[in-house]
């Protein structure tokens, strides 16, 4: 029987969760790099043993850790980012003349076939990719580039890269999103970019309709379908079925429009979760009651929002749950998983119905990635 792997990035190091099939019971590893903030782990599609992690400190600055097995040993790689043919360093305060340095490394997305091909996103925005299992990382530099960069400005949580996704059909094809500036798609692999916003309307900024300028929280795709892609934005769900072209709001009936994290259904593309918040100044459930709402259409029928609610906390709860912190498993019952800034890492292995805290009280979770092992 097939089993899972819950890679948990937080602001006190990394955990990684265990389990077989059944999902039931749960081992606990970690912490990984305890006291750092870990932004993100990820494991490579190609080989399951891989991982990449950002590991990074306001003091000490930005560390990538590579594990060729399975997170038992790691080994910090990726002391060299090259901008425009000059070799550099990501860490901070290192004394050396730069023309460029970024902050942190905000998500990293493997390549789907070649597990030392990464992508990674950083903040200030910008996008890297290495081919030699992190070692060196050249940047893609046509998105910044390529003229709107003017235009974009930080989020409340910083101008971060913090979504790619890469078409399973296409790998020259690649989604990609940025807080504050919308979403962007490649054609060509990263040499060159364009905005993906039509449709978008966000009233905070000077033009509501701008080509660029968009708070977009999460991007998220099915791997049979990758011209259907759903947006949480700051404000509103969103839906487009032809690769970013044009899209159109889906928030329906839910109780507030505002929240992070967006997923599909691992087996049903048509079936996305999300979990609203109380709105942009008041990062907590509605209600102080955390639930996560389930649309079996896509969003499609306005009002088939349901909330789900069975095993999570229904009063006294302010949690919040951060953009990259929602993933799914690939199992025949779909498993979905979410972590809070409480430090609890919610499961349901049936598809949404019910949860349960398969670990609480860690440090508050930025990440949460799943994969299933042999």
């Amino acid at each position: 029987m097939s089993g899972v792997r819950v890679l948990v990035g937080t602001r006190k190091g990394a955990f990684i969760l265990t389990s077989d099939g059944k999902r039931e019971r749960w081992d606990v590893n970690g912490p990984h790099f305890g006291g750092w903030e870990m932004y993100h782990l990820k494991a490579s599609p190609a080989d399951p043993n891989r991982l990449y992690a950002s590991q990074t400190s306001g003091w000490f600055g930005q560390i990538m850790q590579r594990s060729n097995d399975g997170g038992k040993t790691w080994e910090a790689v990726g002391n060299k980012f090259v901008y425009d043919g000059v070799p550099g360093t990501h860490q901070w305060y290192d004394g050396t003349p730069h023309p460029w340095e970024f902050k942190r490394v905000w998500h990293l997305e493997p390549s789907l076939t070649d597990p030392d091909t990464v992508y990674a996103g950083v903040e200030d925005a910008a996008m890297f990719r290495t081919t030699d299992g992190g070692q060196t990382w050249h940047e893609l530099k046509g998105l910044r580039e390529h003229g709107s960069g003017k235009h974009w400005a930080p989020g409340a949580g910083g101008l971060g890269l913090h979504t790619i996704l890469i078409d399973p059909t296409n790998p020259q094809r690649i989604f990609i999103a940025i807080s504050a500036a919308g979403a962007f798609r490649t054609d060509d692999g990263g040499t060159t970019w364009r905005p993906i916003n039509k449709g978008l309307v966000s009233a905070q900024i000077p033009n509501p309709t701008a080509e660029v300028g968009h708070c977009v929280h999460r991007i998220a795709l099915h791997k049979s379908r990758p011209d259907t892609l759903f947006m949480q934005k700051h404000w509103d769900v969103m839906r487009t079925d032809n690769g970013g072209d044009e899209w159109r709001e889906v928030s329906g009936n839910l109780p507030t429009d505002f929240g992070f994290v967006i997923d599909v259904h691992a087996h049903e593309p048509d079936t996305i979760f999300v979990v609203p918040i109380k709105s942009d100044s008041e990062h907590y459930p509605p209600d102080g009651k955390l639930r996560v709402y389930r649309s079996r259409t896509g969003g499609n029928d306005g009002n088939d929002w349901e909330a789900l609610t069975k095993g999570l906390p229904q009063s006294n709860c302010y949690v919040n749950v951060l953009r990259d912190a929602m993933a799914v498993d690939a199992l025949d019952r779909c498993g979905i998983y979410f972590g809070t800034t409480g430090g609890q890492v919610y499961a349901s292995a049936d598809g949404g119905d019910t949860w349960n805290a398969i670990v609480r009280d860690l440090p508050a979770v930025l990440s949460v990635e799943v994969q299933t092992t042999p």
